[in-house]
């Protein structure tokens, strides 16, 4: 699959080369990925019918007496939203990964180099095994306890790297989200031993899975997605300059020290919003930048919203396959995209060396 992705790129790029728009281009992919992934379920309904279902809650369009009331249910309120969470998932985190590789100057960073899926699954596991369902969150206990203690558990890497280094080296700031990552996760593990019963919801939870999402998860996800990455590319510029090195960024008049601080912040929330309610889903921030990169360049104000776009098609593929491949059993989504994108990762690092 990512290898088709790959030469779906490059006839991209020869396109572009041809005066062609890359984001128009792209746009019409991510919608093409989309509406076909809205098509294919568990669920036996032809293509046909899925798109009349489309049309007749979007522009009002009459419904053929074929199509049941519980065919619309499934596709409009089950499949699509799903579809859609998958997106807005998999493009910011996506978009986090592209700014954490440029800011730590690191090809392997992203979000959860930091320790975000770490916090946020101690976060959630707490919330499983003590807490139940918070009377005022309810069934969102989970994802506000997974996304707090993600977020703190970055404001307390980049403390501890601002107090110990005043510039925030890159290789600092690597350094402590990588001992304060183990020791959270050491915390995960003292939960998990002290609370049997919840030890499988909790391992699937951090396996990742879009099952059950609905329109209200994308109304929490889709703007987070949107807004994050129009705030990232408000600092494109400074962008293009930190991937150079904090060096040359303090020559050409750029605050290192408060920009990094910014942008990891701002990364970390878009991460921290998808993985408190997806659970931990890795290789999606790591490959889409590089494979965007290589095909649109390194120009953050190009890469940004292309990351957005190709991270969301590629996190849709991802779930498609894992909710029909053993159709109606589902495998999860973090286990795809493992699978899928360990491989191709190494592909394209000795690919680059030869």
């Amino acid at each position: 699959m990512c290898l088709a992705i790959w030469q779906i790129l490059l006839k991209l790029k020869k396109m572009q080369q041809h005066k062609y728009s890359g984001l128009p281009i792209s746009l019409g992919v991510s919608l093409g990925v989309l509406l076909i992934s809205y098509g294919i379920g568990s669920a036996s309904i032809s293509m046909g019918d899925a798109f009349r279902v489309l049309l007749h809650k979007l522009f009002g369009t009459p419904l053929p007496q074929t199509i049941q009331p519980s065919t619309v249910s499934i596709l409009w309120s089950i499949r699509l939203p799903r579809v859609l969470m998958a997106f807005f998932v998999g493009g910011a985190l996506s978009v986090s990964g592209a700014v954490m590789q440029s800011v730590l100057q690191n090809p392997l960073a992203s979000s959860y180099t930091l320790g975000v899926s770490s916090g946020a699954s101690l976060g959630a596991a707490i919330a499983l095994a003590f807490l139940g369902s918070v009377p005022v969150l309810g069934r969102l206990s989970m994802p506000v306890f997974g996304f707090g203690f993600g977020v703190l558990t970055v404001f307390a890497v980049i403390a501890i790297s601002s107090r110990l280094d005043r510039n925030v080296q890159s290789s600092t700031i690597i350094l402590f989200g990588m001992v304060i990552s183990l020791f959270v996760n050491a915390l995960l593990t003292l939960v998990e031993s002290l609370n049997h019963e919840y030890m499988q919801r909790i391992l699937m939870w951090q396996m990742g899975s879009f099952s059950g999402r609905r329109w209200f998860h994308v109304q929490i996800v889709a703007p987070a997605a949107l807004f994050g990455t129009f705030c990232l590319l408000w600092f494109h510029r400074e962008l293009d300059i930190l991937s150079f090195g904090d060096e040359q960024s303090m020559s050409l008049g750029v605050d290192s020290r408060k920009i990094k601080r910014i942008l990891l912040v701002l990364a970390s929330l878009m991460t921290g919003v998808s993985v408190c309610f997806s659970g931990t889903i890795g290789f999606v921030d790591l490959i889409t930048p590089h494979l965007v990169r290589k095909v649109y360049g390194a120009s953050h104000k190009r890469l940004l919203p292309l990351c957005l776009l190709y991270g969301g098609s590629f996190m849709v593929l991802a779930d498609t396959v894992a909710r029909t491949i053993i159709s109606p059993r589902e495998i999860a989504i973090g286990a795809v995209t493992a699978l899928i994108g360990a491989p191709f990762f190494l592909w394209l690092y000795f690919r680059k060396r030869d």
